[in-house]
């Protein structure tokens, strides 16, 4: 069943769009999926955020250990949820000239780089396994579980730029409405300028920059 040929070149789809890569046979085994939802709170004055509750279902079929998958779906959701919100990577470049020599990795330690720890993981943390599932293709019909989750943290991310949206609509007014850009990793610096409020606008027009409704912050650094 698992098998791709790299080699043949397909013929083009049916409908004319691109090559038809079903005829190159299956990549993979299978394939697993999962849904995550989290709540969050902001501090719009730090940028401090909490992660209230997540509430997470993964497929990992007839799980061979639910205790063991359930604690690599958790672990795997945390190291997500830190790489979109507090893990930033620095180099010494134009926006950080004050790292020498150009090109150094600023933030190669604990000191400098941040990976969360237990007071970030959600207070209300749910996992669930989906039922009904059963892989026929695997051992046991089950699925490997472990890096897949690890997508779900981002859903921490949507949930702190829609905490932003809802602190511009308080300070912009019909302009909040607008598309907003803002980076990952979701560092407290730049969720607390993308709020937008008086503070935040007086800063950004002090430095003189054109507008201050959309201003994205480079870096914490």
């Amino acid at each position: 069943r698992c098998g791709f040929d790299w080699l043949l070149k397909p013929p083009p789809k049916a409908s004319g769009e691109g090559p038809d890569n079903s005829l190159r046979g299956l990549p993979f085994n299978y394939f697993t999926q999962g849904v995550g939802v989290a709540e969050v709170e902001l501090d719009v004055l730090t940028g401090d955020h909490s992660v209230l509750r997540a509430d997470l279902v993964v497929d990992v079929g007839s799980s061979l250990n639910p205790a063991l998958d359930v604690g690599q779906i958790e672990g795997a959701f945390a190291q997500g949820m830190g790489l979109c919100t507090i893990e930033e990577v620095v180099w010494a470049d134009t926006d950080h000239a004050w790292v020498q020599p150009r090109g150094r990795l600023f933030t190669k330690g604990p000191g400098a780089y941040k990976i969360p720890s237990f007071n970030d993981v959600p207070r209300d943390f749910r996992v669930h396994l989906l039922q009904g599932v059963k892989n026929r293709f695997a051992v046991h019909s089950s699925k490997a579980v472990g890096e897949p989750p690890l997508y779900l943290g981002f859903s921490v991310y949507m949930a702190l730029r829609e905490a932003v949206r809802a602190a511009r609509a308080e300070h912009l007014g019909e302009a909040a409405g607008k598309h907003f850009i803002m980076h990952s990793p979701a560092t407290s610096e730049r969720l607390r300028m993308a709020c937008a409020d008086e503070i935040a606008r007086a800063c950004v027009e002090a430095n003189n920059r054109a507008d201050a409704t959309n201003y994205v912050a480079k870096a914490s650094f």
